[in-house]
């Protein structure tokens, strides 16, 4: 790959790619491995991959990562008190344009009604923010309502675990490293267990894969993998 500039903005990995809507955008791994990424969906309206996601939320809901708003905006239109946090700027832009209520902040700084909240939701691989999830799922606890509930995309199971920096390259341009993470739906367990969590169901939906993770006890990886309430679904 020749001659990528770098001119993005700082704590903002994923920011060319949310300019840049045409093209081919990647995030390309420490260990060369390259994923293309799915900046269209991003952009578009919420997919019907993620409506069960918005069925689960039944109050105030934290989407971290937020992007363009898609999932903020559908939960704020199904009547869901919802606030979308994202560090890139042109992201929080592109979610108020929806008429999502967004806020651009780095989600390890204070934030808003913090310890009350019913849900936070972590979409498209951002539970791999900051390349820690166990650190990552902390936070998302002390977000946390008592009773509320972690709501999170997860890789397909057998794809195992990865840590290490990441950058993205969104045409000639590359962006800044970044530490990311990616967890499969066995590995999401042992995260989840340092945060004081439990895996409390897994299910498919339209190719991937969501899970739930709640205080109290937890379903062993074989038992959660078959989804809410028993049987997978797909949409």
């Amino acid at each position: 790959m020749s001659r990528l500039s770098t001119a993005v903005e700082p704590r903002d990995g994923f920011g060319a790619a949310l300019r840049r809507r045409a093209g081919a955008h990647w995030l390309v791994q420490a260990d060369g491995v390259r994923r293309r990424l799915p900046v269209e969906r991003w952009h578009g309206r919420a997919e019907p991959a993620i409506a069960a996601v918005v069925d689960r939320c039944h109050g105030p809901t934290l989407d971290l990562g937020c992007g363009p708003g898609r999932l903020t905006a559908a939960l704020t239109r199904s009547g869901v008190t919802t606030l979308g946090v994202d560090v890139c700027a042109r992201a929080v832009a592109l979610a108020r344009s929806r008429g999502a209520v967004a806020l651009r902040a780095d989600l390890f700084d204070p934030l808003p009604a913090e310890g009350r909240w019913r849900h936070v939701v972590l979409l498209d691989g951002n539970i791999g923010i900051g390349g820690d999830p166990g650190r990552l799922l902390r936070r998302c606890r002390e977000l946390l309502h008592p009773d509320g509930t972690v709501l999170v995309e997860l890789e397909p199971p057998g794809s195992g675990a990865w840590q290490g920096q990441a950058y993205v390259v969104s045409g000639r341009r590359r962006g800044p490293s970044f530490g990311w993470a990616r967890l499969d739906t066995r590995a999401v367990h042992g995260p989840a267990a340092t945060a004081g969590l439990a895996v409390r169901d897994v299910r498919p939906a339209g190719g991937r894969w969501f899970a739930e993770l709640a205080a109290g006890r937890a379903l062993g990886p074989d038992a959660a993998e078959k989804g809410f309430g028993g049987a997978p679904t797909g949409r």
